[in-house]
């Protein structure tokens, strides 16, 4: 009975360290990933979807970012955080669910006919975005009577936010984009009151950061004087466009300057 014990111990402990049957985790599949080499298109419309060369995925848009891929059972898995359910998967034939469920049903194609009816392939270089052109403003403004001038540029930095998204073909697909650097001075007369960069990370304090990763500091206006100071409304967006956070900057005539965020 000892031994008995001590058997059925060691298989338990067995299982649980290395996992048993049905449990055990899968190994990635070589073939299937050698299968995927190529350029593949979407049956119906002929658009080219991706390239596949080694163990990367190059986007057709050349704004996505190439990302690592493999596939494990009937899984492809693409970068960090999608994967798609393989419904069908020969040399030259891929069908997959994409991110919004639908059926996917992609075809290999010939690298030298895609040379003669593509006019652009997927891309090896990402693109990188900007969301706002250079501006430069320059507003006339009165405070107790007395005459000031308010200069705001944005500029892009090199500074690059990794936003992810879903394409329209229903791929989760990471883009780059610059963030920008916003200069605010204020003069009175001849004499300078205030001059300062802003980035985006100077509204931590106002922002949640998991938003902020994520965001860019996309443009500052002028707003008003009142009792408090001059006031210039930063909004900080994601490039999606569906939420922005707006910031109060405000500089008293000291030359200080503190954060309120817009309700």
């Amino acid at each position: 009975m000892n031994k008995l014990l001590i058997i059925i111990t060691s298989v338990v402990l067995t299982c649980m360290l290395f996992g048993c049957g049905n449990n055990a985790p899968q190994a990635e599949s070589r073939e299937a990933k050698a299968m995927l080499q190529g350029t593949w298109m979407d049956n119906e419309t002929e658009d080219v979807l991706f390239r596949i060369k080694g163990d990367t995925v190059y986007y057709a848009d050349s704004t996505s970012m190439p990302a690592y891929f493999n596939v494990v059972g009937d899984t492809l898995y693409i970068g960090k955080n999608a994967s798609y359910y393989i419904e069908k998967h020969t040399d030259g034939l891929l069908w997959f669910k994409n991110q919004n469920g639908e059926l996917m049903k992609l075809v290999k194609v010939n690298e030298e006919t895609l040379k003669d009816d593509v006019e652009e392939g997927p891309q090896t270089q990402t693109r990188i975005q900007t969301l706002t052109e250079v501006v430069k403003r320059d507003t006339v403004v009165f405070k107790d009577g007395q005459r000031y001038h308010c200069y705001i540029a944005i500029n892009p930095t090199r500074y690059k936010v990794i936003y992810q998204t879903v394409n329209e073909d229903g791929l989760n697909v990471e883009e780059v984009f610059y963030d920008n650097i916003v200069n605010i001075s204020i003069f009175k007369g001849t004499n300078q009151v205030f001059k300062r960069d802003m980035y985006k990370k100077n509204y931590s304090g106002q922002v949640k950061s998991d938003f902020l990763e994520k965001a860019i500091l996309n443009d500052m206006i002028f707003e008003k004087t009142d009792a408090e100071g001059f006031h210039f409304i930063a909004s900080l967006c994601q490039p999606n466009g569906a939420s922005c956070y707006l910031v109060d900057n405000i500089i008293t005539e000291h030359g200080d300057i503190y954060f309120k965020l817009v309700e």
